[in-house]
């Protein structure tokens, strides 16, 4: 993944925010919106795409774009900066793979210590019955 590339295929609308800043809310527009078309793209292959579409499938829309916006801040370059920073960690998430657990075998030394305190508790239940006057 070449964030660079990604970056450059990137989509930003400005829109006016709600929220903090007064009467310059209504004049100046600080929200920023960020689309990223997942199919036109170029940066990721087609393997990367498959991976994006099924672990961040529920953040795409169905012709899958995924849209971000931003207006924490009052200012349009920090609410960018911010957005493209989110865009980041969603695709890095989306494409990490865990790695596949492989199963081991039961160590003998646990094995036993199982048999030893089964064999403990047992022997303890075992003295607090009553005894055996036969």
């Amino acid at each position: 993944m070449d964030s660079e590339k990604i970056i450059s295929e990137l989509n930003f609308k400005a829109v006016r925010s709600s929220g903090a800043g007064g009467q310059n809310v209504n004049k100046v527009s600080s929200k920023v919106v960020l689309s990223f078309d997942l199919n036109a793209s170029q940066a990721l292959s087609e393997d990367e795409k498959l991976l994006l579409q099924t672990n961040i499938g529920a953040r795409l829309t169905t012709e899958n774009i995924l849209i971000l916006n931003c207006d924490e801040d009052r200012s349009q370059i920090k609410n960018k900066e911010i957005v493209i920073k989110r865009f980041l960690e969603v695709i890095k998430k989306g494409l990490y793979v865990p790695k596949v657990r492989k199963a081991t075998k039961v160590p003998k030394s646990v094995i036993k210590k199982r048999i030893k305190d089964k064999k403990n508790i047992s022997d303890l239940k075992q003295s607090r019955r009553k005894p055996n006057l036969d």
